[in-house]
């Protein structure tokens, strides 16, 4: 008989594996089966998923090298979540594969995990949520290692991840507590203790204690065995170094990272020099090994990616070396490398806007500011300082040019009559050839638009035929063609001279056009005609009527009497361009001084300013400037300063201010913002009669200030709580006619077209109401009637109020004023009020009560017309 051993060995083999498949059973088998089948298919591939999303988030993440960088690169994009979502498929196929390996290969048998794989796949379940920014279920998932493995091999890696997450939640002082702790407990490796104190120094930066993430730093830079974290952290270090002021220390960190060379980042070699370069020392430092440096940098073609950043250093440098044209290139050659940096192409821009500033070139400046806000951010204080720069810029322009174009008035006035001809006969042939040279301009870019036209013309027709042209094949445009083929094809494509007959065409047309013309330069011109009596008669006769056509405006622009006859000769025009002039000079040297900081050119405008006899009110003020601007520059003109100012003005605030006097109440400490604010108190406090009649001796004594235009402002606002609509838009006009370029200036010229017309058109109502006052005239709050009847209405209001009612006392005109009761919901109970307060014997009022609604008590207060609201009433 024969026996069959397959059968008996194909099952046995079938219940090895089923007990090897088993995650019940604590064999030997079971527990390498599945650890093997988990490390080496499952988790192997979701580690390929998530080393690709790591690369991914690496790549997307964009280091700002012109901020502090974070000690690790991943950036938080948007605001974490608790979602167990996955917003990125290749860490969603990691948190797959390590959910896998954990439901179907793990074998918690009499609580204690047999597969030695599963602790791995906890770990890269963290870390892909941790890296998808779902930094709560990473947490669970860290955690949850910490609590059931505590022998594992991985267990110090699970501790710092799980930091590390804290710290992307914000407990950084949990952090620190906890690494502190392990690090004090345990003897880790080297990875894992440079990983520890990285962790630590990034902690400590977000607490902004940057002397210990210093030390922390250090120490992550010593024991990690990975080059990029080893360049990161020492970059930082430098960046840190830079911050707290130790120069030396920082300039030793970034050599370091460009020692690394090719261990590093390309892009963190070629930052480290630039940090350097900003911390080069332009007094001692060795300019030609600088050069020398960046020359080799720029020549070296594996640079080319950051070469804006290479010409932005180089540009920097010599613009402190003061070489402006070599500067301006660099900036430029930044620039048309069209930069993704879009922080280093504004500071580039601003830079330019500042070298133009510097040499007074400021529209020039203005279109480089310009250039620079719609880089920046606008939530950033730079933004705001250049937009206040900008705006300030637009006055200079202003008053520069006002003073260029009087000064040129006036120099050309001051001259005698011969000097003033010759003076405009220089000009005229200037502006002879400037013309000249425009008239060539449009004549050049009118041929050339011609013959572009005349040679889609011919390309479309025979010019000789008028018929269309004959397609055929053409020969290799390499190969010329012969006259014949020429002649016979003036197919489109082909050589304009390679035809005989649209060359004899242009002959005539040029011929038509210029006339005879001989062959050297600016043949154009008409002095280019090789004989005048060649020209045809047709084109004699053209240029006759052209120049008989031709205004007289044009031709007296190139005669001295011309622009002698547009001389100012009347005293009071000369008068009045020469005190324009002067304000626009003192108005540069105050912008120059308080605005700019650029004290030179402060002090030269207004020096020049008191040269040109400018008007008393002024001439103070900027006396004071020049002594406060020469008390930086040279103190022995100061002194003389003073004692001008003592001299000429020993009245005047300044004279109070510099010899420590003080008649009119004013502190000599006291700036000017001080004092407004003080009076801006008392205006918020309803004193308006007071603010008002300090006014005039307020603006008197800070006259020539910038602060004056507050003053002006305070004071329309005074009038208009106390004079009325009228009134109040007169004295707004003042303030927008006077300081037009001020904020003041500025926003009364919104209220005059924006709100002025709404309240002009503003008038009373005759409809129903549920808001009534009753208003008693009365005279000053300390006045004895006032008192009296205030007095009354208190003893009114506490013993028969029905109603909430309450009084105040309003401000109406300089002498009158209101008592106004309030809280009166309908007109017939506030005519029974009034009755109450006539005829009752407790209060026995004699004063007349005013019913009014509460619209048409805002209209008395804003145009001041009681008067015609009771005018109704009376008859």
């Amino acid at each position: 008989m024969k026996i069959n051993i397959f059968k008996p060995l194909s099952f046995l083999l079938f219940f090895a594996f089923l007990v090897a498949c088993s995650t019940k059973r604590d064999t030997f088998m079971a527990r390498n089966s599945h650890a093997l089948s988990t490390k080496y298919n499952i988790l192997y591939n979701g580690q390929v998923g998530l080393d690709k999303g790591v690369e991914a988030v690496n790549t997307n993440s964009d280091d700002d090298f012109w901020q502090l960088l974070p000690v690790e690169k991943m950036q938080i994009v948007e605001d974490f979540t608790s979602t167990t979502k996955s917003k990125n498929t290749d860490f969603e196929l990691a948190e797959t594969k390590a959910t896998k390996a954990i439901q179907k290969h793990s074998m918690n048998i009499g609580g204690k995990e047999k597969n030695s794989q599963i602790d791995e796949a906890y770990l890269m379940l963290g870390k892909a949520r941790y890296y998808d920014q779902r930094f709560v279920p990473a947490l669970d998932a860290f955690n949850y290692i910490l609590y059931k493995y505590p022998n594992s091999s991985r267990i110090y890696e699970a501790k710092i991840w799980r930091e590390k997450t804290n710290m992307r939640l914000g407990n950084d002082a949990l952090v620190i507590k906890n690494i502190s702790k392990l690090l004090e407990d345990q003897d880790v490796k080297k990875q894992v203790f440079a990983d520890a104190n990285a962790l630590l120094a990034a902690s400590f930066l977000n607490l902004e204690e940057k002397d210990s993430a210093v030390a922390k730093l250090k120490l992550a830079i010593e024991f990690t065995k990975v080059n990029q974290q080893r360049a990161r952290y020492r970059f930082v270090l430098g960046q840190l170094y830079q911050e707290l002021g130790y120069k030396d220390s920082a300039v030793t960190s970034y050599q370091s990272v460009i020692a690394m060379n090719r261990k590093a980042e390309r892009k963190f070699v070629i930052q480290a020099h630039a940090k350097k370069a900003e911390l080069f020392d332009y007094q001692a430092g060795d300019s030609v090994s600088f050069v020398k440096t960046f020359d080799k940098l720029i020549q070296d073609r594996e640079n080319r990616p950051y070469k804006d950043l290479i010409f932005h250093q180089m540009a920097v440098f010599h613009d402190k070396q003061n070489n402006q044209k070599t500067a301006l290139n660099f900036y430029n050659a930044s620039l048309r490398t069209n930069s993704k940096d879009t922080y280093l192409v504004a500071s580039n821009y601003r830079n330019l806007g500042n070298l133009y500033f510097r040499n007074a070139e400021y529209p020039s400046a203005a279109k480089y500011y310009d250039s620079t806000l719609v880089k920046l951010n606008i939530k950033t204080r730079e933004f705001a300082k250049i937009q206040k720069i900008r705006s300030n810029l637009d006055e200079v322009m202003l008053y520069e040019a006002l003073a260029k174009r009087n000064d040129s008035i006036l120099n050309v006035v001051a001259m005698n009559p011969a000097d003033r001809k010759t003076y405009f006969e220089k000009y005229i042939v200037a502006l002879k050839e400037k013309d000249e040279v425009k008239q060539l301009l449009e004549e050049k870019n009118k041929a050339k638009q011609e013959n572009i036209n005349r040679n889609n013309a011919i390309t479309s027709m025979d010019p000789a035929s008028g018929q269309e042209p004959v397609k055929s094949a053409r020969k290799s445009s390499m190969a010329p063609p012969t006259i014949t083929s020429a002649a016979s094809q003036p197919a489109a494509g082909v050589f304009y001279f390679y035809n005989p007959t649209t060359v004899a065409f242009g002959k005539v047309e040029f011929k038509k056009n210029w006339g005879e013309r001989t062959l050297n330069g600016n043949w154009r011109i008409s002095s280019g005609n090789a004989n005048s009596a060649l020209a045809t008669a047709s084109d004699e006769d053209k240029q006759s009527v052209e120049k008989e056509a031709e205004p007289n405006k044009i031709m007296e622009q190139y005669t001295a009497d011309f622009y002698l006859k547009q001389l100012p000769t009347a005293q009071i025009e000369l008068d009045s361009i020469n005190k324009e002039r002067n304000f626009a000079y003192y108005q540069l040297g105050i912008i120059y001084k308080e605005k700019f900081k650029e004290n030179a050119l402060a002090t030269a405008k207004l020096e020049q300013f008191l040269i040109n006899n400018p008007e008393e009110k002024l001439t103070p003020p900027a006396m004071y400037n020049l002594y406060k601007l020469y008390q930086i520059t040279d103190v022995n003109r100061a002194a003389e300063m003073k004692n001008k100012i003592s001299a000429q003005f020993p009245d005047s605030r300044y004279a109070q201010i510099i010899n420590n006097t003080n008649p009119n109440g004013i502190s000599q400490n006291e700036t000017p913002e001080n004092v407004y604010n003080k009076w801006y108190k008392l205006f918020q406090q309803e004193q308006f009669v007071t603010v008002l009649e300090n006014a005039d001796v307020l603006i008197s004594q800070f006259s020539g200030d910038e602060i004056v235009s507050k003053f002006e402002l305070l004071k329309a606002n005074a009038i208009g709580k106390l004079k009325g609509l009228t009134a109040y838009k007169n004295a707004l006009q003042v303030v927008a006619d006077n300081y037009p370029n001020s904020e003041e200036g500025k926003n009364a010229q919104v209220i005059l077209t924006e709100q002025i017309p709404f309240l002009e058109k503003v008038e009373f109502k005759t409809t129903d109401s549920n808001n009534w006052k009753i208003l008693f005239l009365v005279g000053s709050r300390d006045d004895k009637n006032t008192k009296a009847l205030e007095e009354k209405i208190k003893l009114f209001i506490a013993s028969e109020n029905l109603q909430k009612l309450y009084y105040s006392y309003d401000i109406y005109t300089e002498k009158e004023n209101f008592i106004t009761i309030h809280g009166i919901k309908s007109r017939v109970y506030a005519d029974d009020i009034a009755l109450v307060l006539k005829e009752n014997v407790k209060y026995k009022m004699t004063e007349p009560a005013i019913v009014v609604s509460g619209d048409n008590y805002k209209v008395i207060q804003i145009k001041k017309n009681l008067e015609t609201y009771l005018v109704p009433a009376k008859e």
